[in-house]
């Protein structure tokens, strides 16, 4: 085996917290691609991050494969894990030593680290990645350019691959330094990656994988799209998706704030500064980030743009109580939380609701074919008429697309 020597850094929080590792996209590194994300989730967390081999000074060692490249990283958490030593609330509690947290490349390591080291790993969060990436002979054909004339031949074609429309604009700081990265890291190490990538393809082994995971998404995503972490949250035991809007391939820097909620969501966080009970502006708080990632920014805007002095009690409600107590509990899965409400707003003929439920199941994983089958489920449990009806809003829904 070659398996190359990881560096990483420290990015937040200190021992006394759960650990959270956190792993970059190619041509980044972990401190640039998931700095403002750490600084929002310090005060729960320790969080370190991992750089790919020749990025941000790591040093190239020989080519390697994903498996090799997860054992590096397993390795350097392993150090990481020693050095913590009895600070850590992780091994007095029993509990799995890390979090892990991954974007593009990074999330194939953490898919490969669920296969090889699944009880190490507690929890994950897979951000614009796949369980394949690409095709093995473009992987190839880049690795060559890069090879032969450097990293600064990926800069036009990444500026363009990992930002949405107008984010260059918006954040040209958090751009330009992403992007000086990728130019000054050292061909042969971005080579070898891309070499990896692709010999990489686990879709035949998601259903190993036990440990909780969120993949999250980005709408504007072209070389990870969105179909590819629906693959993944369906693939595994327990998986879930959330598609962010306005967002490509870079998430934890293009999104920061929803990358951070949903991943504090996900992965919790058993801080000692975190009160017994949250109180009730916590739970609405909570509430309105599932109601986001479920639903969608553009709904979620549209229903607060048209509250009224009647209506807004009613809103605070239920992002308080259905969304804040209900989707965020722990015991279901969001795509399982969706069918028993596909199921329920069937058998009571809630029909608007349903169309919104169809839209909603769909950003939570389900496929077309496991909301066909919710629906003949209740043929037989809720009436045939219902289903019916069912079947009809449902295919208006998936046409619109």
């Amino acid at each position: 085996m070659s398996i190359p020597k990881i560096t990483g850094v420290e990015l937040g929080g200190d021992a006394t917290r759960p650990l959270l590792v956190v792993g970059p996209s190619l041509g980044t590194s972990a401190t640039t691609l998931w700095g403002e994300v750490a600084a929002r989730l310090s005060d729960s967390f320790h969080v370190v991050g991992w750089n790919l081999p020749g990025h941000d000074g790591a040093p190239v060692g020989e080519p390697f494969t994903m498996a090799e490249l997860a054992a590096g990283v397993l390795a350097y958490v392993d150090g990481v894990r020693t050095a913590r030593g009895q600070e850590s609330p992780d091994s007095a509690a029993g509990k799995p030593g890390f979090a892990y947290a991954g974007d593009s490349v990074g999330g194939a390591v953490g898919l490969q680290l669920l296969l090889d080291a699944a009880d190490d790993v507690s929890a994950a969060v897979l951000l614009c990645t796949g369980a394949k990436i690409g095709e093995p002979d473009a992987w190839h054909e880049r690795a060559g350019v890069v090879r032969t004339s450097g990293t600064p031949t990926q800069v036009s074609g990444s500026a363009q691959r990992w930002f949405a429309p107008g984010f260059l604009e918006r954040e040209p700081q958090t751009a330009t330094a992403l992007l000086g990265v990728l130019q000054m890291t050292d061909a042969e190490g971005y080579a070898q990656v891309c070499e990896a990538l692709a010999g990489f393809d686990v879709r035949d082994r998601l259903g190993e994988i036990s440990a909780p995971v969120l993949a999250i998404a980005g709408a504007e995503d072209v070389p990870a799209p969105p179909a590819g972490l629906e693959e993944i949250a369906a693939g595994v035991q327990r998986g879930q998706v959330v598609v962010l809007d306005g967002v490509a391939h870079l998430a934890p820097a293009e999104d920061p704030t929803r990358v951070a909620d949903l991943l504090r969501d996900h992965v919790g966080t058993g801080s000692p500064a975190s009160p017994a009970s949250p109180t009730l502006q916590q739970v609405y708080d909570a509430g309105m980030t599932v109601r986001r990632a479920v639903l969608g920014d553009a709904h979620v805007d549209r229903a607060t743009a048209a509250i009224t002095p009647l209506t807004a009690e009613f809103q605070e409600l239920i992002t308080q109580y259905a969304w804040g107590s209900i989707w965020t509990r722990p015991g279901l899965a969001r795509r399982d939380r969706s069918i028993a409400v596909l199921t329920a707003m069937i058998a009571r003929g809630h029909h608007e609701e349903l169309a919104m439920h169809i839209r909603a199941a769909r950003t939570n994983g389900l496929t077309v074919e496991e909301i066909k089958e919710v629906i003949l489920q209740s043929a037989i449990y809720c009436g045939v008429p219902d289903a019916n009806t069912a079947f009809r809003i449902a295919q208006r829904v998936l046409d619109e697309g």
